[in-house]
């Protein structure tokens, strides 16, 4: 059983909560893992298009105006509910949560309430997700900025394994440079990078981007491909890999196939190596 944290510096578009959703979805297909993914934005929508079509909530109306914070019993709002009543078990979360693949992919939507209500909720967030650590095989979280620098620093340091998102632009990788020498967490083999929305024929490729951070290993991608942007869009990233999964190499989605694979693989390994 093992924590799984997606994270980026914050500042940048890194295609981090797209790569997670190819991951997970390529893992839950390939592998016989029960896998949760947590999301912890505040009405971040991202990974929910990836998955399902967001319905519109109805306001209510009440003797004073409308309610705008109408009770998600669905997500961290449910769960942290449950928490303050001590009532939380790691086998309630499965209540909470949006099934993709049943007994395979389960998501923690995203928080669609309101600002002060998530500011408070999200402390909760560690303790969620070491509890269920105790129930999935794989826990995979996509780290918000939004958490808070100490939430985040708690969240990292309980990971087995964390996916640093870089974009392909030589300031991004500058400034993770950086940022490793003030997280030393990050210099750590705890740490696995990840270039999202590839493009093998940049000048900043794998083998250079490997190269000029002293990386021993091939750096993980995850290529751009329309097809799967596309999906992202419309909620049928699950549909999209089990109509590919036949693809050949030569087939011009075979690259983002074989790169996803590659990248789910280095997950495995690290895991166990780190076991």
């Amino acid at each position: 059983m093992s924590i799984v944290t997606f994270w980026n510096n914050g500042r940048e578009q890194t295609g981090k909560t797209l790569s997670l959703a190819a991951i997970c979805t390529h893992l839950a297909i390939e592998h016989n893992y029960r896998i949760l993914v947590i999301s912890t934005g505040y009405q971040d929508e991202n990974l929910d298009h990836c998955f399902w079509q967001p319905k519109k909530v109805k306001k209510n109306i009440g003797l004073f105006g409308p309610n705008t914070n109408v009770a998600m019993q669905e997500g961290i709002s449910g769960l942290t509910r449950i928490m303050k009543s001590n009532k939380l078990s790691p086998e309630h979360i499965t209540n909470y949560t949006r099934i993709i693949f049943k007994d395979r992919l389960e998501i923690l939507p995203t928080f669609k309430g309101d600002k002060n209500e998530y500011n408070e909720i999200r402390s909760y967030y560690p303790e969620i997700i070491t509890l269920a650590n105790s129930y999935y095989d794989l826990v995979f979280v996509d780290l918000d900025k939004q958490v808070q620098d100490d939430i985040e620093d708690t969240i990292l340091e309980n990971s087995h394994l964390i996916v640093a998102n870089l974009s392909q632009r030589l300031t991004s990788i500058n400034t993770f440079i950086e940022l490793r020498e003030e997280k030393p967490i990050l210099k750590t083999k705890k740490t696995l990078l990840l270039i999202g929305r590839y493009d093998k024929y940049s000048k900043y490729n794998v083998k250079n981007i490997s190269r000029y951070l002293g990386e021993r290993n091939k750096v993980s991608t995850i290529p751009y491909n329309t097809l799967f942007f596309e999906a992202c869009e419309e909620a049928k990233v699950p549909d999209l890999f089990l109509s590919l999964r036949k693809t050949g190499e030569d087939d011009r989605n075979g690259f983002f196939l074989a790169e996803v694979k590659r990248t789910v693989d280095n997950i495995i390994y690290r895991l166990e190596d780190l076991r």
